[in-house]
């Protein structure tokens, strides 16, 4: 049986950045660099153009990965999408990315699967596309976290506490079949569905008949309430803070190692803060963590591939680290990996 390596990364975010105090003075938010800065870690992230979605924002990073990894585009045996901001409600992301990197033309027509586990859908799919290549059913596969959160945000003081955290951008990843001994050693997913009201953005009831109100005109009617995204930060905040806890030392004690045995470890960037006390109560140095927050904000399902293809630009994620990644998010959902890289 192959293992399962990942040969490739890539990544992209838009070029607008938007800074704390851009939020309050081109917005009008009544809010301010320290008091982002302090809660989150935050100092600004990236928005993307009208017009531009998610598939637009996962397309160069795809093409980076796919470079990165040695490999053809026609290589690819499936597409794996990890969003929670496609631009319908269906079909799914996957298949216009597919189809922008030109796979059809190129008489490819492999699999594309959507995921929407949230922050912690990259992990999802990395776990899916293990599965996929150790099976022997794939090769290469393509696992994509893009996220376009910009443009579903309110931009106002009443919703500044969610707005001032989220921002656009995507991360790539290649998952490749080697007979190395290196890779995805495991990977570790839970959720727990008494916490979904919790962290989400409804917009619609599909159980109401219609799925949303309709008015005297005939036109949709959506509730600020539905429209935008709902967040108690306290009881996301703990939640976050015991799960990855969990969920790291469950993918340590699986693979017999020590927390001291990782090199490097790669969070989700939901908060500065959750990451910075998870590291306190496990004792993780902080230079065996990286964290791009500061400049991103929360991308979502992207947050851990940005951070696998920053960390090896810069040279700090290098062949034979033994990695873990963590993350958290809506659902409640949450989950690890252990990779050889």
């Amino acid at each position: 049986m192959p293992n399962a390596y990942i040969s490739g990364t890539g990544m992209f975010v838009p070029e607008r950045i938007v800074s704390n105090d851009d939020l309050a003075n081109d917005y009008g938010i009544d809010t301010n660099h320290e008091w982002i800065h302090k809660r989150t870690g935050i100092e600004t992230r990236h928005f993307a153009d009208e017009g531009v979605g998610s598939a637009e924002l996962a397309l160069p990073a795809s093409e980076m990965a796919i470079a990165n990894a040695g490999i053809d585009k026609t290589d690819l045996d499936m597409i794996i999408f990890a969003t929670l901001s496609p631009r319908h409600c269906f079909p799914g992301e996957g298949v216009y990315l597919q189809n922008a990197l030109g796979l059809p033309e190129a008489g490819k027509f492999v699999p594309a699967l959507d995921i929407r586990n949230q922050c912690s859908g990259f992990l999802y799919g990395l776990a899916t596309a293990t599965a996929m290549v150790k099976s022997g059913g794939a090769k290469h596969v393509l696992v994509v976290g893009g996220e376009t959160h910009s443009a579903a945000l309110d931009l106002s003081t009443q919703g500044r506490t969610i707005a001032s955290l989220f921002g656009d951008g995507a991360g790539a990843a290649i998952v490749s079949a080697t007979e190395e001994d290196r890779g995805i050693r495991g990977w570790w997913l839970g959720a727990d569905g008494r916490y979904a009201d919790i962290l989400c953005q409804k917009v619609w009831d599909i159980r109401q008949r219609p799925f949303f109100p309709l008015g005297e005109d005939g036109k949709g009617i959506v509730e600020p309430e539905m429209m935008w995204a709902h967040m108690e930060g306290r009881q996301v905040f703990k939640n976050a803070v015991e799960r990855m806890i969990q969920a790291l030392m469950q993918a340590c004690w699986a693979e017999k190692i020590d927390m001291k045995d990782i090199d490097l470890f790669l969070f989700h960037q939901a908060n500065l803060r959750i990451n910075q006390y998870v590291c306190q109560m496990l004792n993780i140095p902080e230079e065996k963590t990286v964290s791009n927050i500061q400049r991103f904000g929360n991308t979502t399902a992207a947050t851990i591939p940005l951070l696998m293809a920053e960390a090896e630009k810069d040279g700090k994620l290098k062949p034979g680290m033994k990695v873990a990644c963590v993350a958290f998010g809506s659902g409640f959902t949450w989950g690890s990996a252990i990779i050889d890289w």
